[in-house]
C-alpha cells in the first residue's frame, strides 16, 4: 500500500497519570486516505502523524474494512515497487493474494504474518481472492536502520500460536509479549500482536520498557493506561513502562493491534512507497522503477504496474520520531 499524505492530522491528548507526569497515552486519530491507482481503495491511515512519524521503526499503519467487497471492489493494487522498509500484513478476514518479484505467491489470510522486505528494491501486487467476500485488516511499515536499508530482498510467512492472557487471547506475530517469541526476522528490535478482549474482560501484559508501544483498537472500546481508546484509534505510549492493561469496556469481543519497538533514532524520507535518507534517494528509486531496474518483475498479475507520481518541486526533508 502506498501514498503518504501531505497533511496527516493532529493527536489530541490522552489523560494524565498520576503524579502529573503528562499523558499517559496521546491518541492519534485515523484519517480517510485513497490509495492509489486506477482501482483506488480507502484506508484508514494512524502513522504518520503530523506530530509523530514512528513508533519504534513502526513508520507507517493502513487499517481497512470491514468493507463488503461486493459493493467495493474489494483490494486491487497493481505492481508497485518498495525500498527501505519492510511490509506486515495482517487481516481479521478475507484473503489477499500477494505476488513479489522475489518470485513469491502467496496468501494473506487471518491469523497468519506476511512480511516482506524491500531493502534495496522489491516490487509487489495486492489482490483480494474470489472466496473474499468481506475484506478487513491493516499493512503496517517497519523503516530498516541505515546498516540494513540496503538488505536483500525476501519474504516470511508465519501462523503464530494463540496464548491466553487474562481475559485475553494474545497471537504474537513480530518480537516477544506472553512468554511467546516470534521466529520471523527483523532489523530493529520490534513487537508486534493481536489482542482480542472478551465482553468487560482485563488483560495485564508485561512489557520490554526499553519500547515505545502502540495500540490501535480495530473494534470495541479499550481502556489503556486510564484512556479510552476508540476504533481506528491509535494510542501511543512512550518508552518506560514495564506493563500495560486493557480493558474492554463493551459488551461485545474487542480486538487491537500492539506494536512498539526501541525508539528509531535515526531521520529518515517517506514519500510514496520509498524510504530514504535524502530527497536524492528517492529520486534515484523513482527513477529507477519509471525506468524498469532495479526492483524486478511481478509474475502473473493481469494488468499494468502502477507508475509513480511525479516529485513535489521542493525537496524532501528527513523527519524524525518527532516532528
Amino acid at each position: 500500500m502506498s501514498d503518504v499524505e501531505r497533511e496527516p492530522t493532529e493527536p489530541r491528548g490522552g489523560s494524565t497519570e498520576s503524579g502529573g507526569r503528562g499523558p499517559a497515552v496521546d491518541v492519534l486519530p485515523p484519517r480517510d486516505v485513497p490509495l492509489g491507482g486506477p482501482r483506488a481503495m480507502t484506508v484508514r491511515r494512524t502513522l504518520p502523524q503530523r506530530s509523530r512519524t514512528l513508533i519504534g521503526a513502526w513508520c507507517f499503519i493502513d487499517h481497512y474494512g470491514p468493507d463488503d467487497v461486493a459493493d467495493t471492489g474489494g483490494m486491487d493494487v497493481a505492481p508497485h515497487p518498495h525500498t527501505g522498509l519492510q511490509t506486515v500484513s495482517w487481516l481479521f478476514s478475507g484473503e489477499i493474494e500477494h505476488r513479489d518479484s522475489l518470485g513469491s505467491h502467496a496468501y494473506v489470510r487471518p491469523g497468519e504474518l506476511n512480511l516482506m522486505t524491500g531493502g534495496h528494491g522489491i516490487s509487489h501486487s495486492e489482490v483480494s481472492t474470489r472466496r473474499t467476500t468481506v475484506l478487513h485488516g491493516m499493512q503496517l511499515w517497519v523503516a530498516l536502520p541505515e546498516e540494513h536499508r540496503n538488505a536483500a530482498r525476501d519474504f516470511q510467512h508465519h501462523v503464530p500460536e494463540v496464548v491466553r492472557v487474562g481475559g485475553a487471547d494474545v497471537r504474537v506475530f513480530l518480537g516477544t509479549l506472553a512468554g511467546i517469541t516470534s521466529p520471523v526476522r527483523t532489523f530493529t528490535p520490534l513487537l508486534g500482536a493481536e489482542v482480542v478482549l472478551g465482553p468487560g474482560a482485563t488483560a495485564t501484559l508485561s512489557l520490554d520498557s526499553a519500547f515505545e508501544h502502540g495500540l490501535l483498537v480495530d473494534r470495541g472500546d479499550v481502556r489503556v493506561a486510564a484512556t479510552l481508546l476508540r476504533p481506528a484509534e491509535l494510542g501511543f505510549l512512550a518508552a518506560g513502562r514495564h506493563e500495560l492493561t486493557l480493558t474492554n469496556e463493551s459488551d461485545e469481543p474487542a480486538r487491537a493491534i500492539l506494536i512498539g519497538g526501541t525508539p528509531f533514532e535515526e531521520e529518515i524520507v517517506m514519500w510514496w512507497n520509498f524510504i530514504g535518507r535524502s530527497h536524492e534517494d528517492i529520486e534515484e528509486a523513482r527513477r529507477d522503477w519509471m525506468e524498469g531496474i532495479r526492483f524486478g518483475e511481478v509474475q502473473g498479475y493481469d494488468g499494468d504496474r502502477l507508475p509513480a507520481p511525479e516529485l513535489p518541486s521542493v525537496a524532501l526533508k528527513p523527519r524524525g520520531r518527532l516532528r
